[in-house]
């Protein structure tokens, strides 16, 4: 019996409570639409099945040797680059690694936190809903970000709203202490996830990499892990 239930966990994936109001609201409309006409009622079906898809929160298995940045969002590297950190982050203005995931309406939405420490900046800055995968998002679209300070140094984590998303939530303060791979928003319905490193910090992510939140690795502050090399196959 306890296989039986813990096979029928792993099927089923836990959902966040951030998404129960609008499961709600999905299965109402799917009655009413059933009652009005039973083909509508299917189409209200998927749309809910849809809804519980997108705000799952599947649990992650996260490395947490000292150094590493995790992925904080499931999605695609679409940018890695050298870029100023934004001035609401008050880190120092000068050029850092920055890496962007692309999360579409497809990828779990629950963003983690992608080292260990004390988080000592949020700031929201309200902006434009402009394709989260423009370069001109980072500065132009509707944000949320957070400074974590971890042990030798600071990173920077931006949330940005995308073409379709209305909503960054946060689950944090100022002064909260975060471990690797904690839980510390998310963001409706698609989105972007810049991450500020040091230039010192190696790289281990490839440009179209897929990412998986809380378990990717993304750099190495310490630089212990060799270079590594990608392909498309």
């Amino acid at each position: 019996m306890t296989d039986v239930l813990e096979s029928m966990r792993r099927i089923f994936v836990p959902i966040h409570k951030e998404g129960y109001p609008f499961i709600l609201i999905a299965l109402f409309a799917t009655l009413v639409l059933a009652w009005l006409w039973s083909p509508l009622g299917w189409i209200g079906t998927i749309l809910t099945v849809w809804v519980c898809y997108f705000f799952r929160d599947p649990p992650r298995v996260t490395p947490v040797r000292e150094g590493l940045v995790v992925s904080p969002a499931d999605g695609r590297v679409n940018l890695i680059t050298t870029a100023v950190p934004p001035a609401e982050l008050d880190l120092p203005p000068e050029p850092m690694t920055r890496i962007s995931v692309f999360m579409n309406v497809f990828d779990c939405h629950v963003n983690r936190a992608p080292v260990t420490g004390r988080i000592t900046q949020i700031l929201y800055t309200p902006g434009l809903f402009l394709n989260a995968e423009l370069d001109k998002a980072s500065e132009d679209n509707e944000r949320n970000a957070l400074v974590i300070e971890t042990a030798n140094t600071k990173i920077g984590v931006v949330q940005i709203a995308g073409l379709v998303a209305r909503r960054i939530v946060s689950f944090v303060k100022v002064g909260n202490h975060l471990s690797t791979g904690e839980r510390f928003g998310l963001i409706r319905f698609g989105s972007r996830l810049d991450i500020f490193v040091p230039l010192n910090a190696q790289v281990l992510v490839g440009l179209g990499q897929t990412a998986v939140a809380g378990e990717t690795v993304l750099a190495d502050l310490t630089a212990n892990e060799p270079a590594r090399e990608y392909r498309v196959g």
